[in-house]
């Protein structure tokens, strides 16, 4: 059972004259995309009461792509990516931590920045 099995004496040297090369062109397939939108920014001056209520209004309209809030010395306290999947029926399960962050932050600060930048 432990006896050796037969191979051949010359097993590197087959190797060798069985390998080939073999040339090969590459042409790149990505096509050239240009992925330009135009996106329009708007900034209000708004208070600290009213901040969760227009957050909540911009994000059910669809066409906004982020939201920034900062504050009157255009410090950004938080900004919130919108994508096209997290519009619609699922917006409460993924933005409410988020909702919930805006909803203290409106608490806290009396006076904010809103920056809405809108897909157009």
């Amino acid at each position: 059972m432990n006896e050796p099995a037969n191979r051949p004496q010359d097993n590197q040297n087959w190797v060798e004259r069985e390998s080939r090369s073999v040339e090969v062109e590459t042409n790149p397939v990505a096509p050239e995309v240009e992925n330009k939108v135009k996106v329009g920014v708007e900034e209000f001056n708004i208070s600290g009461e009213h901040l969760l209520t227009k957050v909540k209004e911009l994000i059910h309209q669809g066409n906004i792509r982020r939201i920034l809030i900062k504050t009157e010395d255009n410090r950004t306290l938080i900004e919130i990516p919108l994508t096209v999947g997290a519009i619609g029926g699922a917006i409460g399960v993924t933005l409410f931590p988020l909702i919930a962050a805006v909803g203290a932050i409106g608490a806290l600060v009396a006076r904010l920045k809103l920056v809405i930048e809108r897909r157009e």
